[in-house]
């Protein structure tokens, strides 16, 4: 069991209800009339606040969740600072707390933006690109990705330049690069070591990269993503806010996110 902010909202909703419903029900059974102007203060609060939490609970939990983005590991995609809308129920309804999947409906494709919870460290939250498949042989040699043994396309875009708190990746090399039909931005930084080798991904599990390749701590370094970490796809940014690029950044908000 998670101790996050789900597990919070859970822990809101079951007391004011337990104390809004409990405050009905005793007046129920010694028959006394309901009146608001008579509550006690915390039967009041508890009215007032059990609605707001269940709704958030539900949204959160089954529909979408927010996200910042706190690091450069998929840059250029997405930018320190980016606020993201992650659809919950792509992958599956979960139960909010235990992560339990209760209903089935789609799997991750390759090209996916994930948010899952991160293997090592379950209460943190990872955000990468799904690169490997279940059953995919993957290999990066010399900056290259390969997939069943097919190198994936790259068409170099120049050099990258940065903003804000992603300055620090100007000169990059920009590509295009497409994922099996997928074609999204990627950076490299031919001055950067990075690790050499072949991954095969067992059954039910993914392997992950960030579009920023030289600058993310993914599946190369620590392995795969079992299926029962999905959090959710990445599909919308709904703002920006970067104090070290003037602020908000309104020629990223609605972007949808590929």
């Amino acid at each position: 069991m998670d101790y996050d902010f789900s597990f919070f909202l859970v822990v809101a909703t079951f007391v004011t209800g337990v104390v809004w419903g409990g405050y009905w029900l005793v007046l129920k059974y010694t028959h006394q009339p309901y009146a608001v102007d008579k509550e006690p203060l915390l039967v009041e609060y508890a009215r007032s606040f059990f609605p707001v939490v269940l709704i958030v609970l539900l949204l959160r939990s089954f529909l979408v969740e927010p996200f910042r983005i706190p690091s450069g590991s998929m840059m250029p995609t997405l930018l320190i600072g980016d606020f993201i809308l992650v659809n919950k129920f792509t992958y599956g309804v979960r139960l909010p707390v235990s992560n339990n999947k209760v209903i089935e409906f789609g799997e991750p494709e390759r090209g996916d933006i994930v948010v899952f919870r991160f293997p090592k460290q379950p209460t943190v939250d990872y955000i990468k690109r799904v690169i490997g498949l279940p059953g995919d042989r993957i290999a990066y040699f010399d900056k290259k990705l390969y997939v069943n043994g097919q190198p994936v396309k790259q068409d170099s875009l120049g050099r990258y330049q940065g903003v804000g708190q992603g300055m620090n990746m100007t000169g990059a090399e920009h590509l295009q690069e497409d994922l099996t039909g997928v074609k999204h931005s990627i950076l490299i930084n031919h001055g950067a070591s990075t690790v050499e080798d072949v991954f095969v991904v067992p059954p039910g599990q993914y392997f992950v990269m960030g579009d920023n390749r030289d600058n993310s701590n993914d599946s190369r370094y620590w392995g795969m993503v079992p299926e029962a970490n999905l959090v959710g796809k990445a599909f919308f940014i709904w703002m920006n806010w970067d104090w070290q690029n003037n602020g908000i950044a309104f020629d990223r908000i609605g972007t949808i996110l590929q």
